[in-house]
């Protein structure tokens, strides 16, 4: 990864016990990920700025385009559960049981548009951790730097 505004970790001794903790978390959430399609399951720990922790996870469906990613869950969670809660970062992994995933896993591009929206309702950036089942740690500053060129609320006419 050689994305601007991302920085890439060695996960044994450069992240912080906070970033640790929501990985973890974020690989716990990907056991109840329902991915009978792909067996690709991600998981998704973000944690408010009380200390909350919320978790997502996939849920795919037959007809593809109605599956469900991690990010927008624990988003969707957060918006319903916590409503005006701040969102300081969150964490995205997955597993693959017949494939290990080694790279740092990015979220896709409809995630990053709705991560995108949330950091722009709440005014303040979202740090996003990513990670695969082992290897480096890639974190980004904020949710837009993922997403170069974004499409938002400034295009809308009001």
């Amino acid at each position: 990864m050689k994305e601007e505004g991302v920085k890439i970790l060695n996960e044994k001794d450069s992240i912080s016990d906070e970033i640790a903790n929501l990985i973890k978390i974020a690989r716990e959430a990907t056991n109840s990920a329902y991915a009978p399609y792909s067996n690709f399951y991600v998981g998704a720990a973000a944690l408010l700025e009380d200390g909350t922790i919320v978790k997502g996870s996939n849920f795919e469906n037959a007809s593809y385009p109605l599956c469900l990613c991690a990010e927008r869950v624990a988003l969707a969670s957060i918006h319903s559960q916590y409503p005006g809660a701040i969102v300081k970062m969150m964490a995205v992994t997955a597993r693959n049981p017949s494939q290990k995933t080694n790279e740092p896993i990015a979220p896709c591009g409809a995630c990053r548009q709705v991560l995108l929206e949330y950091e722009q309702k709440q005014k303040e950036e979202i740090k996003i951790i990513m990670f695969g089942e082992e290897g480096n740690v890639a974190v980004c500053k904020s949710a837009a730097s993922l997403l170069p060129m974004a499409f938002d609320h400034s295009f809308l006419s009001k």
